[in-house]
């Protein structure tokens, strides 16, 4: 072939990618959640996925495919045509501590997959029962070096983010915690309601109905700023725990090998929808701020978080093979 026609034909294939993301989509999407409904990932997505639908008017259909901590859902995600299609809600836990848990995945986090659009910073909390005598982080640690080991934190299970958060707030703050994993958040904070552990590290979303509910109490939240949705909680930062920021993100992620330009397109009309207002309250109502980034920021993101969150791994000696 010409030197002209490899041109050519060059110029044909990237237009005909072009002309496929102007045209996209043309059927349903499948957005699988990798988590129950319920859930904070679970309500942002069907959020995005109704906007997304009426927008379109191509059906955005979440499909919640629970297990393995997210791994089951995020593997058909990795098998799936990479046409843009197939959709996975990705979060820390699944791109970053996964990995690092599990020795023997099938999929890449980076590799075999494209990293879409972000939808979602969502803070977590650190909440206690109503009969734990400490009303801040400082009486928390005071309590728990007078009683090492009795204090019992639960989580979603082993591996999640607030299980490893205990880890690093035992770590910095010089004590020991018992974990107690459970299968959700939700029965780790029922549990704590009824007193038989004390402690939880859940997501704004997840807890802060039994926050306001007077069920639970907060103690402090995990970003460097106060919430809005919670002003009067202080900050890890202020409680003694300098520099301390977990601020897990909730994104798209497609099957690696899509079109540049498909991904580009979700991309800018999901961070359309982000900037709107009934979707920043709707997401504001759950505790969740929109984080509108481009496919090359989340990249980043996702690539420091893997480093991130692998040396927590290594250090909670967690490990699921």
């Amino acid at each position: 072939m010409k030197k002209s026609e490899w041109l050519w034909a060059a110029v044909l294939i990237c237009g005909s990618g072009v002309v496929h993301a102007q045209a996209y989509p043309t059927k349903p999407v499948r957005f699988i959640v990798p988590q129950a409904t319920g859930g904070a990932s679970d309500v942002l997505s069907r959020i995005i996925a109704q906007k997304l639908t009426e927008q379109w008017q191509q059906q955005v259909v979440v499909d919640n495919r629970v297990g393995a901590g997210g791994n089951i859902g995020t593997e058909m995600t990795a098998r799936a045509a990479p046409d843009g299609y197939t959709w996975v809600l990705g979060f820390p836990g699944t791109h970053a501590i996964n990995p690092a848990l599990y020795k023997n995945l099938s999929w890449d986090p980076v590799k075999n997959f494209e990293p879409t659009a972000n939808l979602a910073v969502v803070p977590y909390v650190v909440v206690a029962g109503n009969n734990v005598p400490a009303k801040n982080m400082k009486e928390l640690i005071a309590l728990a070096k007078a009683k090492p080991g009795e204090i019992k934190y639960g989580s979603a299970g082993n591996g999640t983010v607030n299980h490893l958060l205990g880890p690093m707030i035992a770590t910095a703050g010089g004590i020991n915690l018992t974990h107690i994993p459970y299968r959700g958040i939700s029965i780790a904070v029922t549990n704590i309601i009824a007193n038989e552990v004390q402690l939880a590290f859940g997501s704004v979303p997840s807890v802060i109905g039994q926050i306001r509910g007077g069920l639970i109490r907060p103690l402090a939240v995990t970003t460097l700023k106060r919430l809005d949705s919670m002003k009067d909680v202080p900050t890890m930062n202020e409680s003694g725990f300098p520099g301390f920021d977990v601020n897990p993100w909730f994104g798209i992620l497609t099957t690696g090998g899509t079109p540049p330009a498909v991904v580009q397109k979700i991309n800018a009309d999901i961070n359309k929808l982000l900037v709107q207002k009934d979707v920043a309250e709707k997401f504001a109502g759950q505790g969740a701020d929109p984080a509108p980034w481009s496919p090359e920021q989340f990249t980043k993101v996702i690539r420091a978080d893997i480093v991130k969150w692998a040396k927590v791994v290594k250090e909670s000696g967690a490990t699921l093979d």
